[in-house]
């Protein structure tokens, strides 16, 4: 994906560097703030509706499989009709999955609500990041610095998973502490809306000022003009362009395997945390609250990695050797959260706690270093559909990894398999790869993309 798209040279709408990275950073911080605050409650509020762990691990695998389904078509989709579009129509996808995850007491409404959260997730996974690179680029030109706005973009994301994690657990925390309003909330709407479901109902009118600010302040550059047939058969040779790249490129391809042993760790931090919370506080609801303040310092964490991740790779040597250090540091974490799985005293706690942030770091500091490679590997005419591959490798693990965790017995297995599955992907890194290949032909060459 060497070949410059036609529209490459035209300034997507007369922004600057930085005025196009403060608005990547705000559409990050929008975009995640809501699923931050679905975070700490989500687990919990599958239990107080009666889902057992493995129909909630069900739940994530619907979210992930789709996500994982449309990751490709949806990312050839934008490259081909722009970043904008669909960025907005991710976030009303979100909009109506949180109503759904907010108000659904059955299985087949929440099921849905995460199939809809998964496609918005598949949507969204490389717009906002290929329109950042592509204003940086055709104001600045190809060789200018990513590395600096990926990272703030990424600390971004963190934070807004922190600020709305916290928010979603303090909030039916709170509920609890005024005597009846729970109660009250629940008799009113008839079991519909519980304390448990009120961030998701807030994230959704976030999901509505995000939709907004997409389309007002993300200008893109004209595009050749197309119609739905061109759409149509524009997806298809993204989607064969994408599947080339880890055939094609070796680097590409560890940056894949990469994403698939972070989606191991992912899955499994995610879907047990949350137990291990409630069990350590005794109920659901404090519980909640003590996963959220876990979770926002995890993200915490993982937006200092973000930070870090330039110092880190001058430190080692470049961008290769700072995702093969960052990953160590989640191998030491999930080790840490697996041996202290049997016991709840004071100091497995607090080495678990510490585990918990050594997780989230690594993968902070790795992220921008391995999308700093992915971007110097391929341009504008596949930037989102590269990304799009890289999110399908980390959801479909997850996906595998989220069930196989619901399914093993409590205790040290699922963290140190997923501690084993990210070692492997460090591995990966210990030896530099060699310079990369022309990738022209990789390029989906549509109609609507060579005739102008």
């Amino acid at each position: 994906m060497t070949r410059r798209p036609a529209f490459a040279a035209a300034p997507a709408g007369g922004l600057d560097e930085a005025t196009a990275r403060r608005r990547y950073v705000a559409v990050s911080f929008l975009f995640w703030f809501p699923i931050g605050m679905s975070i700490a409650p989500g687990v919990l509020l599958f239990t107080e509706r009666g889902m057992g762990l493995a129909a909630i691990a069900g739940f994530f695998a619907v979210h992930s499989l789709t996500a994982a389904a449309m990751e490709l078509p949806t990312g050839g989709l934008s490259d081909v009709i722009g970043r904008r579009p669909v960025l907005a129509l991710a976030g009303l996808l979100n909009l109506t999955a949180f109503t759904l995850i907010g108000l659904g007491a059955a299985g087949w409404a929440i099921a849905l609500g995460m199939g809809l959260m998964g496609l918005a997730r598949a949507l969204s996974s490389g717009p906002a990041e290929a329109w950042y690179v592509d204003t940086v680029h055709a104001h600045a030109g190809p060789d200018a610095d990513l590395r600096t706005g990926l990272a703030r973009g990424g600390s971004a994301t963190s934070a807004a998973l922190a600020i709305g994690t916290l928010l979603g657990g303090g909030l039916p925390w709170l509920l609890g502490l005024a005597p009846g309003a729970g109660e009250w909330l629940t008799g009113a709407t008839g079991g519909l809306v519980i304390p448990l479901s009120v961030p998701a109902l807030f994230g959704a009118l976030v999901e509505l000022v995000f939709v907004l600010y997409v389309l007002s302040s993300l200008p893109e550059p004209p595009r050749p003009r197309t119609t739905l047939r061109l759409v149509v058969g524009g997806v298809p040779a993204a989607i064969a362009a994408g599947l080339r790249l880890g055939a094609r490129d070796a680097l590409i391809r560890r940056i894949l395997l990469t994403a698939s042993a972070a989606g191991a760790a992912l899955a499994a931090v995610e879907l047990l945390t949350p137990g291990r919370a409630a069990a350590l506080m005794g109920t659901a609801e404090s519980g909640a609250l003590v996963y959220a303040g876990l979770a926002c310092a995890g993200f915490l964490c993982s937006a200092i990695g973000s930070q870090l991740a330039p110092l880190v790779a001058r430190f080692s040597g470049g961008s290769e050797r700072a995702v093969l250090v960052s990953l160590a540091f989640t191998v030491l974490g999930l080790t840490l959260l697996g041996i202290t799985a049997h016991t709840m005293s004071a100091l497995a706690t607090a080495v678990a706690v510490a585990g918990y942030g050594l997780v989230y770091l690594g993968l902070g500091a790795a992220g921008p270093n391995e999308n700093d490679l992915l971007h110097r590997r391929v341009d504008a005419s596949g930037r989102a559909t590269a990304l799009s591959v890289q999110s399908l490798s980390l959801q479909l693990v997850a996906a595998g990894a989220g069930l196989g965790a619901g399914a093993l017995p409590p205790g040290p297995l699922p963290w140190l398999l997923a501690a084993t599955a990210v070692l492997a992907g460090a591995l990966l890194w210990v030896r530099r790869t060699a310079p990369a290949k022309a990738l022209a032909d990789t390029a989906p060459r549509t109609e609507a993309a060579v005739n102008p």
